[in-house]
């Protein structure tokens, strides 16, 4: 019904940069917020960086100044921006969003793409 798909993951090297993007499709009648969240391995998932439906952001604090949250509402995509890569920033990344469908209100969640970052 609803679908959210990642891309722009990869190996980069410290200082290096990402673009990830996430692409929702399907029977969408509006999407409110949405977030990426990443989970390192062995570790939780977490809040990277959210955008509410008007663009007001908010970031975890070991990526503010470094990391950017975006969105196109015509195109249904959201995309981080990531800056001055650390090693410890490697992660599966998954994209969220709240969606509405005609059959009511939901989160979904997308499949991940992982970004390694080592020299």
């Amino acid at each position: 019904q609803v679908q959210l798909v990642e891309s722009g993951g990869g190996l980069v090297q410290p200082g290096g940069s990402l673009r990830l993007s996430c692409a929702a499709s399907g029977s969408i009648v509006r999407i409110g917020t949405m977030a990426w969240h990443r989970q390192p391995p062995g570790k939780q998932r977490e809040l990277v960086a959210v955008i509410s439906s008007t663009g007001t952001t908010n970031y975890a604090d070991s990526v503010k100044g470094r990391f950017t949250i975006s969105r196109d509402n015509a195109k249904n995509t959201v995309y981080l921006q990531m800056n001055s890569l650390k090693p410890e920033d490697a992660a599966v990344y998954y994209c969220y969003g709240g969606i509405q469908t005609i059959a009511g209100t939901n989160g979904y969640w997308g499949q991940g793409t992982q970004v390694s970052v080592s020299s």
